[in-house]
């Protein structure tokens, strides 16, 4: 007997809805997730990712992309699909005609419904063809009212096992000003107001790791208060990112060469912020310039 999934989510409905979205969400919370799938396609894909390991949770976006899909879904879904597996969700997304169109504006991709059609014609269209497939939904989420954010909350707060939750990886990369600015940072931090080690004689050749800079730099008075307004509001905006369902959040610390100052409070930071729980990395980018 062919071994199936433990789970399966098809995730379907109006073009535009948000479906991208809602699978992303599912592959952080750890499904095995798979978009624009043909129909026939669904059952040997299940039989293949049933034999990986950890894959007993399966997401798989099926649409009017799919040639037939509104004529052919129904009896497959009856039929075959939750026969196959023994727990099966079928979700249907959809908005309002008006968020759609927007949508569609905003991102200038043509409807998968529209040859030849405006917009708005093709969005009630797809609507008319989806009805019966919209009957069989589980759960019908119209995301007119919903942000990105607040989609993948919603969907992580159904989907997400007892005791788990996304996870959020904070990188927090000290650098050197003159060696440029790192890629892609949501908070930058300049401690160039510290005073500087380079200029002590016997400190020039040390490290922002190396005991003798720390010591040096908690004597300076501007330091003390400085860390701790720094670590409270790190650590006030941290839940704000997770809360949004940010996985990536990537903090610079920059000073003139990248050697004493900032990879002394990378570091601290870092390892505060690991105390509290989150998963941390620490890149001391121009350390050995």
């Amino acid at each position: 007997m062919k071994r199936r999934p433990e789970y399966l989510v098809i995730i379907t409905g109006l073009s535009g809805s948000g479906k991208s979205y809602v699978q992303s969400t599912l592959e952080d919370l750890g499904f095995y997730t798979c978009d624009n799938l043909p129909l026939e396609l669904i059952e040997p894909f299940l039989d293949v990712v049933a034999s990986h390991e950890d894959a007993n949770r399966i997401g798989i976006v099926a649409d009017v992309r799919t040639h037939d899909f509104a004529n052919i879904f129904p009896t497959f879904y009856r039929e075959r699909i939750q026969k196959l597996v023994p727990n099966v969700i079928l979700i249907f997304l959809e908005a309002s005609d008006e968020v759609l169109a927007r949508r569609y504006s905003e991102t200038r991709r043509p409807h998968p419904m529209a040859k030849g059609l405006p917009v708005s014609e093709a969005i009630q269209r797809e609507r008319d063809e989806l009805r019966e497939v919209k009957a069989l939904a589980n759960l019908v989420l119209d995301t007119s009212q919903f942000s990105v954010h607040e989609l993948k909350a919603d969907v992580a707060r159904r989907f997400q096992l007892p005791g788990t939750e996304v996870t959020m990886l904070v990188t927090i990369i000290s650098f050197g000003f003159k060696y440029s600015l790192p890629y892609n940072l949501d908070l930058l931090f300049d401690v160039r107001f510290l005073p500087n080690p380079h200029f002590v004689e016997l400190l020039r050749p040390k490290s922002g790791l190396d005991p003798e800079i720390v010591e040096y730099l908690h004597q300076q008075p501007q330091y003390g208060e400085f860390y701790g307004r720094l670590l409270d509001f790190v650590s006030y905006l941290a839940p704000q990112y997770r809360k949004e369902m940010k996985s990536y959040l990537t903090i610079g610390i920059g000073c003139t060469g990248g050697r004493h100052r900032s990879v002394e409070i990378a570091q601290r930071l870092g390892e505060d912020l690991a105390g509290q729980g989150y998963s941390i990395e620490i890149v001391h980018r121009d350390v050995n310039r």
